[in-house]
């Protein structure tokens, strides 16, 4: 059986040598540690990058085994009738057009999809869902879910599993320990869309797609948690799925 080639989602940053060369004013990047979880579970990660236009990414689809939509910055706010906030932040139109378009061509192939913190929220959007801008200030303050002070290892509250579910037969655990790095959160989950764990104050940390062969979403990181079994069976999951393409 080959080795599952997987697609991984990027962010853009500003490039500080952008007075060099003003036509090239971003860098795009990515977290060492996605590609690591993907190494480690037995999977060669690819990163995909910026402005492919819709044959090109559907071509790049046609050629991956699996898909991870990282995390990173904010929705805008207009894909989902959204309530404005100050702290909305890192709004990226040209990450938004890519992945929305990755999000239709997953759903149409069956291409195994893992959406990781704000990847589980553009699924959502992308489906028809909304999401709160700001949880503090629109859902509840029981739990500070944007712990970016803390190490991103620390566990910082459970989630409980629901039952026959993706994410129940990948960890095979009723309650795992997650970390917490957003702000925003889904308020209401799309049609299709499952909902198949919750924190303790009812915030959805996770989601599925069940017409779709595999399809997950997690709110928190399970990339940065090398450590925690229950993250690497996530991770093991999500590619036996791809060796299956």
């Amino acid at each position: 059986m080959r080795t599952p080639l997987i697609g991984i989602t990027t962010n853009r940053s500003a490039d500080p040598k952008s007075d060099d060369i003003p036509s090239l004013p971003y860098r795009q990047v990515i977290s060492e540690a996605y590609p690591q979880s993907v190494q480690r579970a037995g999977g060669i990660p690819v990163l995909i990058p910026f402005h492919l236009p819709p044959d090109q990414i559907r071509t790049m689809v046609s050629r991956l085994d699996g898909v991870i939509l990282s995390g990173g910055g904010d929705i805008s706010p207009d894909r989902f009738n959204g309530e404005p906030h100050p702290a909305v932040f890192n709004v990226d139109p040209v990450r938004d057009e890519l992945e929305f378009a990755l999000v239709k061509i997953i759903l149409e192939t069956g291409t195994p999809l893992l959406a990781i913190c704000r990847g589980i929220q553009v699924l959502n959007v992308a489906l028809g869902g909304t999401l709160y801008t700001d949880l503090h200030d629109q859902f509840s303050d029981q739990i500070k879910h944007n712990q970016w002070d803390d190490a991103r290892d620390r566990l910082v509250h459970p989630v409980r599993v629901v039952e026959n579910s993706l994410l129940k037969k990948a960890v095979q655990q009723d309650e795992i320990w997650v970390n917490s790095l957003h702000h925003q959160g889904i308020r209401e989950a799309a049609p299709g869309l499952r909902p198949i764990a919750y924190a303790p104050d009812g915030l959805i940390e996770a989601v599925e797609y069940q017409a779709h062969p595999f399809c997950l979403g997690v709110q928190w990181h399970p990339e940065c948690l090398p450590k925690a079994e229950p993250m690497q069976l996530i991770f093991r999951a999500f590619i036996q799925a791809a060796m299956k393409e």
